[in-house]
């Protein structure tokens, strides 16, 4: 089969990095006051969630410099769900390998499974609290703002989600879920959130906002009075800044890594344009991608492959790296079973390409368009097949890097990853 030649691209966009993370994180939190009813020597939990942020283990460790340095006893706990494969010492091990750990942070991490729970809501949810930040003086959270994977409201991924599933565990993760199915997702997120706030012990959290280059952008300290509308807003600030696939329309989108560290979903759904549950651009009216193709698993994602199921091919390789233990818990406690389910696979990148390419409805098979990125989180450098040229030259944010060439294919048939091909072509 002839594919179209390949050209290196970058996509631009603002550089929002803060400059002082510790600074801004003691300004942050001394304005908004938390500590203001503690005594010294109070005890504040902090609960940490588990996605690839940047500069994760930095914002923790200032956000425990702060506590101790106005006189209290800070620990950090595991806000997860069923992450982790929903045990105590996988949710540790998870912070440990973001460099969360008693040497890095100063202060104990104390992960549990246990539970209190702190009474039922109006629509009959039961809320529940990890039992040693219920134990604590007061609890602050500390978690990015973001598009939510499976749905769309003016509250997704956040602090409020954070309170619901984070806070209530495996046990809590599994009710909502379920009720998610009557209710709608935000809904819940909504009445578990008000509810765990009724119980007195939330001082506010650390909401963090990532610019398209996953450079920390902003950190805002929420005071617990205005959480609800506060994280609305911030939910339109990082909405604004979230990265995309450039183009109207892509026939075969190449991901070399799909995996926990890049998205609760495996890959972020609303870059791929796909649901969990497995229906095609439903989201947006561009980009419109007719395949998905994934070639690997990120090394970090602790052979959970969430996600697979909204590819249409994949690498064997991939296939191969799931540990279908972690996979099916977390798949089946967020009741997405479609988000795991095998799509064909082949031993390499180029059978997979040559059998997917004639499926998108074009009888010249050098007319199909491809786009190539490393993951749905790195969309600053991608291959692009050339008849997507135009489409390069009419927008002023991509810019071509060098010159076109053949798919790089090795002598089995397999490709690099994008970024050895970047720096191949002297694209940095």
């Amino acid at each position: 089969m002839s594919f179209p030649r390949l050209l290196p691209v970058t996509q631009s966009f603002p550089d929002r990095a803060l400059a002082d993370i510790p600074g801004t994180v003691f300004q942050q939190l001394g304005e908004a006051g938390f500590g203001s009813g503690l005594r010294p020597g109070a005890t504040v939990a902090i609960g940490v969630g588990s996605r690839g942020i940047t500069n994760i283990a930095t914002i923790v460790r200032s956000i425990v410099d702060y506590w101790k340095s106005n006189g209290m006893k800070p620990f950090i706990f595991p806000a997860m769900g069923s992450h982790g494969a929903a045990t105590a010492e996988g949710q540790a091990d998870v912070l440990a390998h973001y460099g969360i750990h008693e040497a890095t942070v100063g202060c104990p991490v104390v992960s549990s499974l246990d539970v209190v729970s702190l009474g039922k809501t109006a629509e009959g949810l039961e809320a529940f609290m990890d039992a040693n930040a219920y134990k604590a003086d007061g609890v602050m959270l500390c978690g990015r703002v973001k598009w939510h994977t499976d749905f769309a409201g003016k509250i997704e991924s956040g602090l409020f989600k954070m309170m619901a599933i984070g806070l209530g565990k495996f046990a809590g993760a599994q009710t909502y879920h379920t009720y998610a199915y009557k209710m709608g997702l935000e809904n819940v997120i909504r009445s578990v959130g008000r509810q765990v706030l009724k119980s007195g012990k939330i001082l506010g959290g650390m909401a963090i906002i990532e610019d398209a280059h996953h450079n920390t952008g902003m950190l805002a300290a929420v005071p617990v009075g205005v959480m609800e509308r506060r994280e609305e807003e911030l939910l339109e600030i990082a909405k604004s800044w979230v990265a995309t696939i450039p183009f109207d329309h892509v026939d075969v989108l190449i991901l070399d890594q799909i995996g926990k560290p890049i998205s609760g979903a495996g890959m972020d759904t609303k870059v791929v344009n796909r649901s969990v549950n497995g229906v095609y651009n439903c989201w947006f009216e561009k980009p419109y991608i007719e395949r998905v193709y994934v070639r690997g698993l990120h090394p970090n994602s602790y052979g959970n492959g969430v996600g697979l199921g909204m590819a249409d091919v994949v690498h064997s390789r991939l296939v191969e790296a799931i540990d279908w233990v972690p996979t099916r818990i977390n798949s089946l406690t967020a009741s997405t079973p479609a988000a795991i389910r095998t799509p064909v696979h082949f031993p390499s990148d180029r059978e997979s390409l040559e059998r997917i390419a004639p499926t998108v409805g074009k009888f010249d098979l050098t007319e199909v368009t491809y786009c190539w990125v490393r993951n749905t989180m790195e969309l600053s450098h991608l291959y692009v097949s050339e008849n997507l040229r135009a489409a390069v030259e009419a927008n002023p944010a991509l810019a071509i890097t060098g010159a076109s060439a053949a798919f790089p294919f090795d002598s089995h048939g397999n490709l690099a990853e994008l970024l050895a091909e970047y720096d191949a072509v002297g694209a940095h």
